[in-house]
C-alpha cells in the first residue's frame, strides 16, 4: 500500500491530523532509491503517520494546505536531484526533460525548490516546524558557490527561513527528530542532533566547535573560501568531525553538527526490507524515466572512499562505506522475479562505486577515515584493506535464483581497487564471463595525468593496465567485449595541451565517445572549490580552470573531433595551442592543406 498522496488516502486509514507533510519536487514513486519515500517508510514503522505531497502547486500556498495542519512538522526537499542540476545543462540553458516527472514534463518543481516550497509550507502553517533535508539542501547547509549565481550563497537554512536542516542520509536524525518534536519539545532547542544543521544566536550550548572564517569572509576572499572548505571537507567523518560554525553576523550563526552515525549492516537490511511498492504511485498515467534503471537493481552499499573530486558523495554520504549482508540482496532479487513487468535481468548490483563492499580498513569502522589522505590517491594507501570475496560470493548467488537470466553490474567499477586485489585476474574474468553483456562502462575521466591529479583519479597507466587486463580476460573466455570509457571535458586544471593529449589518444584508440560530459559545477564538491577560487585549496598554489564559453567549446570539441560540426573549434583549439602539425592528422577532411 503507498503512503497516503491526497485527503480521500487520509480517510481510508482513519487519519484525522497526519504526523508529518513530506514534500518533494518529484513524482510519488516508492522505492528506496527515492529519499522521500525512504523516510516516510522510516517514520511510518516508527508509528509516526506521513502524506507525501508531491511536485505541488507553488505558485500559491494552497496546495500546502491539502491534507490539513500536520502535528509535527513539514519535511520538505527539492527531490533526488538538486533543481538546478535539474532544470539546468552546464551551458545553463533550460532542460526539455524531467525524468523524475510523469511524461518527463518540465515546469513541476520551481528553481531552488527546497527556498519555494519552505516559503509556501510557512505560509500555510505559520507555526508548523519547518525541516529541510534531501540532496539540495545537504549540499548546501553551509555557504556554498553557486554555478548558476556566480557568487557565494549563504547556507540554504537561511535562505529559507526553515528551523532545522537534516544533511546526509537522515534515516537516524529524522527519528531523532521526531521522538523530540513528539516529546513536546519546540523544534528552536534541537541543537543536539547528530546530522542536522541549525541556527542561532547564542554558541552557548555548541561544545568544541571550529569556526569557519565568516560568510563575509568567504562571499569576498576566494583564499579563506577555500579554507573554509577544507575545514568542512575534514569534518565529514562520523567518528572525527566537530562542530563547526559560521558567523553571519547580524544573522547570527549557523552549525553543523557532526553527521550521524553510519548505519550497520542490519540497519541497512532493515531499511531495504521495508514495504515498498517499488513502483511510481498509480496517479501518474505516463512513464517516469528514474524508475526504469532502479526498479531492477539492487542496491549493496552506500558512501565511498574513491573521493574524486568532482563527486559530492563525501559531503552527502560521507567515506564510510555502509554495506548490505548477502541475504537482504538475494531476498530482494528472489522478490524481483515475482514482479510482473520483471523480465529475468537484474540491471545493476552496486551503489556509488560497485565493488566498494566494506570501509577501507579496520580502523574506519571504528576510528573513522583519515582526514589528512585520500584512500586511493595519488596511490592506493598501504592499509587498504581489498577484498571482494563477499561481493562476488553476492553475485554468484544471485544469478543462481530461478527466473534470473542475468545481473549486471552497471554502476562502475574502481578499476585502480580492483587491480590492486590478489586474485584481480579471476575477478574480472567472472565478471567478463557472467555480468557484462557487450560492454563494461567504466570512468577514466581523463587521460592527462596533470588533469587526472585535480580529478582525483588513477593515472594512464593504471587506466591502460586494467584495459590490457580486461581484454587478456576476455580473449580467455573467447568473447568480443569492450571498454566504454566515459570522458570530462574542462575539468579544473585541465589546459588546452591536456585536450589535445586526450583527442591524441581517442585517435589511437580509435575510440569517439558518443556524449562528453562538460565539468557542471555542483554545490559542496572539491572540483567546484578550484572552479571558484582557481586555485588548490590545501596548497593555494594556482590552478588553471577554463572559464569562457570559446575555450570549454574547444576542449569539448577536442573530445569529439571528427565530427563536422566541431571542425571550427578543433581547427582554433590546435591554432591557439601551437599545435598546427596536428591539424591534417586530425581533421584532414577539411583542413588538407592549409
Amino acid at each position: 500500500m503507498f503512503l497516503p498522496i491526497d485527503k480521500e488516502d487520509l480517510e481510508k486509514k482513519n487519519i484525522e491530523q497526519v504526523d508529518f507533510v513530506l514534500v518533494t519536487g518529484d513524482a510519488y514513486v516508492d522505492h528506496s532509491s527515492f529519499g522521500t519515500a525512504v523516510i516516510g517508510r522510516v517514520l511510518e514503522r516508527y508509528g509516526y503517520t506521513v502524506a507525501i505531497l508531491a511536485q505541488p502547486e507553488y505558485k500559491n500556498c494552497e496546495d500546502f494546505k491539502r491534507f490539513g495542519k500536520p502535528r509535527l512538522a513539514f519535511l520538505i526537499g527539492s527531490g533526488n536531484i538538486d533543481s538546478m542540476v535539474n532544470h539546468y545543462s552546464v551551458s545553463k540553458k533550460r532542460r526539455q526533460k524531467d525524468a523524475y516527472t510523469s511524461g518527463g514534463k518540465m515546469g513541476k518543481r520551481p528553481d531552488r525548490a527546497v527556498i519555494i516550497y519552505a516559503q509556501k509550507a510557512k505560509e500555510a502553517y505559520k507555526d508548523v516546524p519547518i525541516i529541510i533535508g534531501g540532496i539540495e539542501a545537504s549540499l548546501r547547509r553551509l555557504s556554498h558557490y553557486d554555478y548558476w549565481d556566480n557568487k557565494v550563497r549563504k547556507s540554504i537554512l537561511l535562505d529559507s527561513k526553515a528551523d532545522l536542516l537534516l544533511y546526509g542520509m537522515s534515516e537516524k536524525s529524522i527519528i531523532e527528530v521526531a521522538e523530540a518534536l513528539d516529546s513536546g519539545i519546540d523544534v528552536k532547542y534541537l541543537s543536539f542532533i547528530r546530522g542536522t544543521t541549525f541556527k542561532t544566536k547564542d554558541l552557548s550550548s555548541v561544545y568544541d566547535g571550529i569556526m569557519l572564517p565568516s560568510f563575509e569572509e568567504v562571499s569576498t576572499d576566494k583564499t579563506r573560501y577555500a579554507q573554509s572548505f577544507v575545514i568542512q571537507s575534514n569534518n565529514t567523518d562520523a567518528f572525527t568531525a566537530k562542530p563547526i560554525i559560521e558567523d553571519y553576523g547580524t544573522q547570527g550563526y549557523v552549525v553543523q553538527n557532526p553527521p550521524a552515525m553510519p548505519l550497520t549492516t542490519q540497519e541497512l537490511d532493515d531499511i531495504h526490507d521495508l514495504p515498498f511498492m517499488n513502483l511510481p504511485h498509480p496517479i501518474y498515467k505516463e512513464e517516469i524515466a528514474a524508475i526504469k534503471e532502479v526498479q531492477f537493481s539492487i542496491s549493496s552499499n552506500r558512501g565511498c572512499f574513491g573521493s574524486c573530486s568532482f563527486c559530492a558523495i563525501t559531503f552527502h554520504q560521507g567515506r564510510i562505506v555502509q554495506g548490505r549482508s548477502r541475504s537482504s540482496m538475494v531476498k530482494e532479487a528472489t522478490n524481483m522475479t515475482t514482479h510482473q513487468d520483471f523480465k529475468g535481468y537484474i540491471h545493476d548490483v552496486g551503489g556509488p562505486t560497485a565493488n566498494f563492499t566494506t570501509g577501507p580498513c579496520d580502523k574506519s569502522n571504528t576510528k573513522g577515515t583519515c582526514n589528512h589522505k585520500k584512500c586511493l590517491f595519488p596511490h592506493p594507501c598501504k592499509n587498504l584493506e581489498i577484498n571482494h570475496t563477499e561481493y562476488m560470493k553476492t553475485l554468484r548467488t544471485i544469478r543462481k535464483i530461478k527466473g534470473i537470466k542475468k545481473v549486471f553490474i552497471r554502476s562502475g567499477i574502481r578499476y585502480d581497487y580492483l587491480l590492486k586485489d590478489k586474485n584481480s585476474s579471476e575477478i574480472l574474468k567472472e565478471i567478463c564471463e557472467h555480468h557484462i553483456s557487450g560492454q563494461l562502462r567504466i570512468a577514466p575521466e581523463h587521460i592527462s595525468d596533470n588533469t587526472l591529479k585535480y580529478m582525483g583519479k588513477p593515472s594512464k597507466d593504471v587506466y591502460e593496465k586494467f584495459v590490457k587486463t580486461f581484454e587478456t580476460q576476455n580473449n580467455k573466455i573467447g568473447k568480443e567485449q569492450y571498454i566504454v570509457p566515459y570522458f570530462m571535458s574542462s575539468h579544473p586544471g585541465s589546459t588546452l595541451d591536456d585536450a589535445i593529449e586526450l583527442a591524441l589518444y581517442l585517435k589511437k584508440i580509435n575510440y569517439i565517445p558518443q556524449q562528453v560530459q562538460d565539468f557542471y559545477p555542483t554545490p559542496s564538491t572539491l572540483s567546484t572549490c578550484i572552479y571558484y577560487t582557481e586555485m588548490d585549496p590545501y596548497s593555494f598554489e594556482p590552478v588553471y580552470v577554463a572559464k569562457t564559453s570559446e575555450e570549454k567549446a574547444m576542449q569539448r570539441a577536442l573530445l569529439q573531433y571528427n565530427k563536422k560540426q566541431n571542425y571550427d573549434l578543433v581547427y582554433k583549439a590546435l591554432k591557439k595551442a601551437g599545435r598546427t602539425e596536428l591539424i591534417e592528422f586530425l581533421i584532414p577532411q577539411k583542413y588538407k592543406g592549409r
